[in-house]
């Protein structure tokens, strides 16, 4: 899974990037034109549960790709411009985030020569649905044509589709806020439309914004539609605390009542925004995490873990993480009648554990 962290200039974004990553990157490497990527790993207490019970050699976490996306440019106007080369930089991406800034700094002036939150999401959202029209519109009239030519029933299911995406754009509305059907989300994939990506608004505040928070989650609260959250953080606080140790970040946290990192905060709204959840797979060699979309078949499922799990799959022995930590045992959860053996429909929860009979 792949996230990409876009907003304006001097928003803050890369220095959520380096928070959540932990990569400290210095100016000559932030000035230059290539995005930065990391991949980090998936906090999850109960791998550290179940590896302490196992005690393997080896603990595989499931993993996120951050990538901190460069290439907006000031035009000659002042006003920020969004590239041809930047919009194709996002496009690859599974899930934005788009940090929006809300301080003030005379030291770092805002490029657009004012702080204003809803103009600086408007202005992402404008472009996004400007780059997926000009798509939709040419894509629309080649389909046209081709079914008068060849009449091919692929081109007629793509046409209403798109017809579809033309009046939602056309109405300035983003893809995201529409519930398409799966056969028609499966049929846009290949277009990698801008405001279909599901979005995370990450509005940055500075420290003497601490009692601030409600506000601004109240102000972008009519943005937060379907497949849309929000989020406030402290992007310099965040900053140093991500340099700390463990006892001096607590201390920070209570200080600025927050609850938990900006890390833990947006991996849990990424997963919820992008309906993933985990399940395991344990034994005295490995404990590793899973990561699956919600409504995942037991034998989609095995299929993560090897193509021929998938094709051979045969039965799945399945346990709850709470039956087999209350259990402590595969023995006791078989006694308990909590482990059983479930077939290829199984719809696998958040938290299974599992193995794989396969032929």
């Amino acid at each position: 899974m792949q996230i990409g962290i876009v907003g304006l200039p001097l928003c803050g974004k890369s220095t959520l990037f380096q928070t959540i990553t932990k990569t400290h990157l210095d100016a000559a490497t932030l000035s230059k034109s290539e995005s930065h990527q990391a991949v980090i790993k998936v906090p999850d207490e109960r791998l550290n549960q179940l590896a302490e019970m196992f005690n393997p050699p080896k603990i595989v976490y499931a993993a996120i790709e951050f990538v901190d996306v460069v290439g907006l440019q000031k035009g000659d106007s002042g006003s920020t411009q969004f590239t041809s080369n930047f919009l194709s930089k996002v496009k690859t991406n599974d899930a934005l985030i788009q940090v929006v800034r809300a301080f003030n700094s005379a030291a770092i002036p805002h490029p657009d020569g004012s702080v204003d939150v809803l103009r600086d999401i408007n202005s992402f959202e404008t472009e996004f649905i400007l780059s997926d029209l000009a798509i939709v519109e040419k894509r629309l009239d080649n389909v046209k044509k081709q079914i008068l030519k060849t009449q091919d029933d692929h081109l007629k299911r793509e046409l209403p589709v798109l017809e579809k995406c033309n009046d939602l754009l056309q109405n300035e509305t983003p893809l995201r806020e529409h519930r398409f059907a799966k056969e028609e989300l499966q049929i846009l994939k290949t277009y990698q439309f801008l405001s279909l990506k599901p979005m995370l608004i990450a509005v940055n505040l500075s420290e003497d914004q601490a009692a601030e928070k409600e506000k601004y989650l109240s102000m972008i609260e009519p943005k937060l539609k379907q497949n849309t959250m929000g989020i406030t953080f402290f992007g310099q606080i965040e900053m140093e605390m991500s340099e700390l140790g463990e006892e001096d970040t607590d201390v920070f946290m209570k200080e600025y009542g927050i609850t938990e990192s900006a890390l833990d905060n947006i991996i849990k709204q990424a997963y919820h925004l992008l309906g993933l959840q985990s399940f395991f797979t344990v034994g005295e060699d490995e404990c590793r995490a899973w990561t699956i979309r919600k409504g995942m078949t037991a034998q989609e499922a095995s299929g993560e873990i090897h193509t021929d799990f998938y094709n051979k799959f045969i039965r799945a022995e399945v346990v709850q993480y709470t039956d087999y930590i209350s259990a402590g045992s595969f023995a006791k959860a078989k006694e308990q009648g909590v482990w059983r053996l479930e077939g290829k429909d199984y719809i696998v929860k958040d938290g299974d554990i599992i193995s794989v009979r396969h032929g």
